[in-house]
């Protein structure tokens, strides 16, 4: 393939990067109360790269670049998944960012860590796969201190900390790979590394995997996600929940897809998937703080998601239903942040007492979006899970079926003491004389009222998210259909 042909192939990618570029441009010399021009130029962008990528997804599957980036159904449709959670993400965040002291800039790092998490989801290289973590991470340490608050700054140290410890990690594993096989390339490192010892192919290969777990959000790289999860502003938390882990999984799956049967990786891989998916859960029941509850919520996801994975080209079904879980986790996913961004000043679960009497609408989006994470149907994820563990299954894992199983039914523990409030009678309070005085005290203010919905966009966002769960769900069996060709190598 030629070079003008490897470029047209990377158009989402350069359309994205332009993007950012611009965006970041326009916005420096835009006045402050303008920025909307900066915001239309990003979602711009974004939904070109979706569309190059739904047009690339008509072709045959490919690599480009000497074989170092992979055109095919896996790396598309997280093409797709990741320039549309992105521009979701920007919508449901116009009041938050609008009128900021950063705005286009935020803006502008969203696009460039979307980038990095596409690069993540097609590099067929050790040596991308490296490039593409570093793109993908760095825009989001800043996009966590962005908030300017003691806990943002906690949280985006020791995410930077974390980061940078497993990336270190990751370049160890290459380079441990790397002498081993003989070179970087996956087609390479496929008929190289079934000869290669045992014990240097299991560190190499558990060096690479801890850090794609930092970008997944799983163990043992999940410990900042709870803290950036409410320190955050919520665009940011609704990003930084979502986009990164749809990079960082098929990037594992296109990984393990190549590594020879001489090491027990399925075995160690389950491990990890059985301790996200319960830590996880584990650690969500006590929350009351909603936006940490999401955080938990997102590392247990994590475990769900890692199923088809362990499965890696030993059942048929493992790509399709990791591809579909995705598209279903990231609209149920963003769509109980936009819930959570239209109550700026809601931040406990007591405070959404009485919502369904006074916002109905934003209380069924939250109840679709919160039974959909359970899993139940006909929501999208209801069919992800059915399909992953399914797949599993088929790979003979069923012990780690049986876990995620057990996971599902005590995940609707703590959702249900999220959603169960929304449907009691709001707290009457009563304001309290200090001095005494002739004025009538003032009529008692609904607990409701604090929490009046002051972004529509995110409102408007939440109900759309909503729809989208479940006529998914409905059309699962097309979605199905659509994803489940061979990757490229």
């Amino acid at each position: 393939m030629n070079s003008g042909s490897d470029i047209l192939a990377l158009l989402p990618e350069i359309a994205v990067f332009l993007g950012a570029v611009v965006t970041l441009v326009a916005g420096s010399f835009l006045p402050r109360n303008r920025q909307v021009v900066a915001r239309w130029i990003a979602i711009i962008a974004l939904l070109t790269a979706a569309i190059a990528a739904a047009a690339g997804a008509a072709g045959p599957a490919m690599t480009v670049f000497n074989s170092t980036f992979a055109v095919d159904v896996g790396s598309n449709v997280a093409r797709i998944i990741i320039t549309l959670a992105t521009a979701f993400v920007i919508v449901l965040g116009v009041e938050e960012l609008s009128g900021s002291r950063r705005e286009s800039e935020t803006y502008s790092l969203l696009l460039l860590s979307a980038l990095g998490t596409m690069v993540l989801a097609g590099t067929s290289d050790l040596l991308i796969l490296v490039t593409g973590y570093l793109l993908a991470s760095i825009p989001l340490y800043a996009l966590i201190g962005m908030s300017r608050s003691a806990r943002a700054a906690e949280a985006a140290l020791k995410t930077y900390l974390l980061g940078a410890l497993l990336g270190i990690s990751m370049m160890v594993g290459v380079a441990v790979l790397y002498g081993i096989g003989g070179g970087t390339s996956y087609r390479q490192l496929g008929s190289a590394l079934g000869d290669a010892p045992a014990a240097a192919l299991a560190v190499g290969l558990a060096a690479v995997v801890g850090g794609l777990m930092f970008k997944a959000g799983g163990v043992p790289g999940h410990f900042w996600i709870p803290d950036a999860t409410q320190a955050a502003g919520v665009s940011v938390a609704a990003y930084l929940t979502t986009v990164p882990k749809i990079g960082a999984l098929v990037a594992a799956f296109r990984l393990l897809d190549i590594m020879p049967s001489t090491i027990e990786w399925p075995l160690v891989l389950a491990i990890v998937a059985a301790a996200s998916m319960t830590l996880g859960n584990f650690a969500a029941f006590w929350q009351d703080d909603v936006r940490r509850l999401l955080g938990w919520s997102t590392v247990s996801q994590v475990g769900y998601l890692l199923l088809p994975v362990t499965v890696a080209g030993a059942s048929s079904l493992a790509l399709p239903s990791l591809l579909l879980y995705l598209v279903g986790y990231a609209a149920t996913n963003l769509t109980a942040f936009a819930v959570v961004a239209a109550f700026p000043f809601r931040r406990t679960l007591a405070d959404y007492r009485g919502v369904a009497r006074s916002h109905p609408w934003l209380a069924g989006s939250l109840v679709v979006s919160l039974l959909g994470l359970i899993g139940t149907p006909p929501t999208v994820i209801f069919f992800g899970k059915l399909t992953t563990f399914t797949a599993a299954w088929d790979g003979g894992l069923v012990w780690l079926v049986v876990i995620a199983v057990i996971n599902s039914v005590a995940s609707v523990f703590y959702y249900l003491r999220w959603f169960a409030p929304m449907f009691f009678r709001p707290v009457e309070r009563h304001s309290v004389a200090v001095t005494p005085t002739p004025t009538p005290a003032p009529s008692p203010t609904p607990i409701a009222d604090v929490g009046t919905v002051r972004r529509r966009w995110a409102m408007h966002s939440a109900i759309l998210g909503a729809a989208s769960v479940v006529i998914i769900g409905v059309l699962g069996g097309v979605v199905l259909s659509l994803v489940g060709s061979p990757l490229a190598l």
